[in-house]
Formats: C-alpha cells, structure tokens, sequence
C-alpha cells in the first residue's frame, strides 16, 4: 500500500512550488492504491492547471513498476461540504447551510466566523414575541462546533 505521507510530500513540494494560497483539503488513499487529493485555494479557485502539476509531481516520483496505482487530483467543488479551517476562513461572509450531528437539525445563516474549535452563524427566523400578535424576525449568532457538525454546505444562488 502506497504510504499517506509520501503523497502528501509530494504533493506539498508542488504546492509550495507554485506559492499560490493552494492548500490540502482531504486526501484517501481507497483499497487498491486509489489515491484521491482534494485541493482548494486560499483566494478564488484552483485551476485545472494546479491541478495537473500537482498530480505530475506525484505521479513521476512514484514507480509503477514497484506498487501501481491510479490517482485523482481535483478542485473542492461547490457542492462538497466545507471540511478544512482554511475553506470555512475563506468563505466567512457566504451563506451557509448547516446540519447537526445529533439530530439533523438544519441551519441556514451567514458565516460569520471560524476558527479551530468552531464556526458561528448568523441566522434569521420569524418567531412569536410577547406582546406581540404577529411574529417578528429575530437575528442571532450560533456557535456550533466542528465535532456537533454533521455537514456545512455553502448555498449557491445564481
């Protein structure tokens, strides 16, 4: 079995080679050497470009003829789940949807914050006040920790 850290060697020389914000979302290496790396960028998105000079980079510094293996460099794309800090920092400002850990509950808010214990969002709901007959909209900011999140998707809206 191909070794974790030598992909991500290799894969960190080419990112710092570029000096471009790239960073390493995930990477899973799947029973029969399937390697899958994840990339995002700091600012804006990664271009295919990024990719391919990542992917070259491991692929000629890993001998086929001593442990094969297939390999797949991508983009974090819209509709994956935020799952790295330097994704939730870069996207502080967007409109998130949110779903619990524990029971499923949905969110849907602002990303206001992040840091390595947590995320907060603003959310907005209508509720009923006292001394009031019809509901009224209430603006509150909720901390919710990584480890209470099941998935943090951004809505896109065009």
């Amino acid at each position: 079995m191909i070794d974790k850290k030598t992909i991500l060697k290799l894969a960190e020389e080419r990112i710092e080679e570029l000096n471009s914000g790239i960073y390493i979302v995930e990477l899973k290496i799947a029973s029969g050497n399937q390697i899958f790396l994840e990339l995002d960028k700091e600012v804006g998105s990664i271009a295919i470009e990024d990719c391919m000079s990542v992917s070259r980079n491991i692929e000629h510094n890993l001998d086929r003829e001593i442990e094969d293996f297939s390999l797949e460099v991508s983009s974090a794309g819209l509709d994956q789940p935020l799952r790295a800090l330097k994704q939730f920092k870069k996207n502080i400002g967007r409109e998130v949807k949110v779903v619990t850990s524990q029971n499923g509950q949905k969110f849907q808010g602002i990303l206001k914050a992040a840091d390595e214990e947590q995320i907060s969002v603003e959310v907005k709901e209508k509720r009923n006040v006292e001394g009031r007959k019809s509901k009224v909209w209430i603006t509150e900011e909720l901390p919710f920790k990584y480890n209470d999140v099941k998935e943090v998707k951004l809505i896109i809206s065009f």
